[in-house]
């Protein structure tokens, strides 16, 4: 399992995204304040469908809710999914720490 904390400072919500490989599927659990989230909440992840960035599974249900451009939480949907699958090492993610984007 695999739990990611995304906080959106633009938007002021905090988001736990919990995700686990189940077979060929990541099964995405999102607890968050904002509707638009929760409807991609509890969600069945194809592990061949997370490679690109826009024509993906994550994208198209993050489209469909209606999320803004520069919301946060698809992309750390989608580390969640490539640490599940294998993609990216927990470790190392865990080692480099917290992702933002500072804005000057």
């Amino acid at each position: 399992m695999t739990d990611v904390t995304v906080n959106s400072t633009i938007c002021d919500f905090v988001h736990e995204i919990h995700g686990e490989l189940k077979g060929d599927k990541i099964i995405i659990d999102i607890e968050s304040p904002c509707e638009k989230i929760q409807q991609m909440s509890h969600m069945e992840v194809p592990m061949m469908e997370i490679l690109d960035i826009k024509d993906n599974y994550v994208m198209v249900k993050a489209q469909e809710a209606k999320c803004s451009s520069n919301c946060l939480v698809p992309c750390g949907i989608l580390n969640v999914c490539r640490i599940e699958a294998g993609f990216l090492a927990k470790s190392l993610a865990q080692r480099s720490g917290p992702m933002c984007i500072e804005f000057k």
